[in-house]
């Protein structure tokens, strides 16, 4: 079994209690509390696009929180809501600025709605998942994948929503082995051919979406672990005395994309760490 594989078999079984772990961080605390306190006091798309801190815990949850700078993009998708096919939220190629504008609905379902237990809620879990999986990329990107993959992937009912996520169409592309670069023009085309490959429905199957995922962390191990058809030349290899530390153009490539570009390395105590890696020994 390999090393991306265990590890992430090793965090599916005690997810619950590393996610616990996570959200009793100091830094992960401050943020949520700050966020839960303040987001009932948001009356309009301004405020909540004018509070870096509550704008930026917001878009750290749905995966785009390296766009908290551009609040010009912000305020138009948010501005645009949801309900109408053409609205920014819906036809931006990266499906989650339609899960983020669903979330903070303004126009649709008015200020209040972002403040509702339900959905200070949902926030504060899809937070927790998302700096739980950008910990693990410091060490696995594959691992940080796969729990992307297993999280987001249920969500989806087309190809093209996969080709809007280049988290996905990683996945996809590593399961299949399917070229990073298309030479297609025609994108509906890919779409249905990933369709064909992978039927929309087993991404609803826990059963299949477990299969899928293994398959992708096999099939990474293969291609950028030690010894792997990718290793040397892609990731490079650098010694390390007792250790080999892989890291640099393809593990550089792949965590560039991962959502959640911020290091939480620093959320993490040494003990913490050691009990962690101790239990993800499979």
């Amino acid at each position: 079994m390999s090393t991306t594989t265990s590890t992430y078999l090793g965090i599916t079984q005690n997810l619950t209690r590393y996610q616990k772990m996570i959200a009793s961080e100091p830094e992960v605390q401050t943020a949520t509390a700050y966020y839960a306190d303040n987001i009932g006091k948001v009356t309009s798309i301004s405020d909540f696009v004018g509070n870096y801190r509550l704008l930026s815990y917001a878009l750290k949850a749905y995966g785009l929180g390296a766009y908290v700078d551009d609040k010009g993009l912000v305020t138009k998708v948010l501005e645009g809501g949801v309900t109408k096919s053409n609205s920014l939220a819906n036809t931006l190629s990266n499906s989650n600025w339609k899960k983020f504008a669903t979330a903070f609905d303004f126009v649709g379902s008015g200020a209040s709605s972002i403040s509702t237990s339900s959905a200070v809620s949902a926030t504060e879990n899809d937070y927790v998942e998302e700096q739980f999986e950008t910990y693990e990329g410091q060490s696995d990107p594959g691992v940080q994948l796969a729990l992307y993959f297993q999280r987001v992937a249920p969500t989806v009912t087309t190809g093209l929503q996969i080709m809007g996520d280049e988290n996905l169409l990683d996945v996809v592309q590593t399961i299949f082995g399917l070229p990073a670069e298309s030479t297609s023009t025609d994108v509906n085309a890919e779409a249905k051919e990933i369709e064909r490959l992978m039927p929309m429905s087993d991404l609803q199957d826990s059963k299949k979406l477990t299969q899928l995922t293994e398959r992708f962390t096999a099939a990474y191990e293969m291609d950028y672990g030690p010894g792997g058809t990718d290793a040397s030349s892609s990731l490079g290899v650098v010694s390390d005395g007792d250790s080999t530390i892989s890291d640099t153009a393809a593990a550089t490539s792949i965590l560039d994309n991962v959502i959640g570009s911020d290091s939480t390395a620093s959320y993490f105590e040494s003990a913490l760490m050691s009990a962690a890696q101790a239990s993800f020994t499979v």
